[in-house]
Parts: C-alpha cells; structure tokens; sequence
C-alpha cells in the first residue's frame, strides 16, 4: 500500500512541478512580472538563457529585474520538461525552451516577429516547496545555439 501511495505522491509532485514551469511561460508571456516573480522562492535566484552567469538572487532583485525589461511582444514555448523528484519537497527539473519575440506593429495589429529568432535554449531547475506550493528555489536558462 505505502508503495502506492509514494507514486501517488511522485507523479503528484511532478504535475505541480510541471504546472509551474508552464505557468511561469504564461505568465512572462503576458508580462505580469509580479505574478512571475511570486513563483520564485523568497531567496530564489533566477539567470536568464540569454545571461546564465548573472544571477539574480531574492525574490525582490528578480522583480526589480522583470520591470526593468524593455517591452517586447514574446511567445515562450516549453517543451520536454522532464521533474525528478528528490523529496516531498525538493525536486529538480529540465526543460527546452523556444523564444519567439516581435515589436509592436506601427498599424497597430500582431506584433512584427523579429527575424533573427527563435532562441532556443534550456531552462535548469531546483525547485521546492513553501508555504506558499512548490516554488522555484532556483532557475537557470542558457541557449543552445547562438543568437
């Protein structure tokens, strides 16, 4: 019976796990950099693929960080996220990304996709779980080819 109950638990934990990572691309997509910034532990740190040596360090510095971000039209796709489970409260977890980005259209339609894109690249996660559900303890992108 524990046997069952511990992957009840597993695959519970890495559904969480997933749902943040998707949730955290919906989130930056729509530019609400204060609900972004939420999902990251209090003493999260965060370095995006484009500066993975330069991280971000408390929840504070990386909204500090989301707002001081030039606007731009952006489309995150997430894809082969794979969570493994350390503890009932750790876990780890690896994803691909791919960045569409654009600028506003002078006639006021669809943004204009940028023709250099799409970044691709990798998000590298530590995730736990507070008070508050499962956070991320830490986020760390890079890109896989250059831009």
């Amino acid at each position: 019976m524990s046997m069952a109950l511990d992957e009840i638990t597993r695959r519970a934990i890495e559904w969480d796990c997933t749902r943040l990572i998707n949730q955290y691309t919906l989130l930056n997509d729509a530019a609400d950099w204060e609900a972004v910034a939420a999902l990251y532990a209090e003493d999260g740190q965060m370095a995006r693929p484009s500066a993975p040596d330069k991280p971000v360090i408390g929840r504070d510095a990386i909204l500090a960080a989301f707002l001081a971000r030039p606007a731009r039209a952006a489309r995150h796709v997430v894809s082969n996220v794979v969570v493994d489970v350390i503890s009932e409260t750790e876990a780890t977890a690896k994803s691909i990304i791919l960045l569409y980005q654009g600028s506003a259209n002078p006639d006021g339609g669809l943004p204009i996709r940028d023709p250099s894109g799409p970044l691709i690249g990798t998000y590298t996660d530590r995730l736990c779980k507070t008070a508050e559900g499962w956070r991320f303890a830490e986020r760390i992108g890079g890109l896989d080819f250059a831009p």
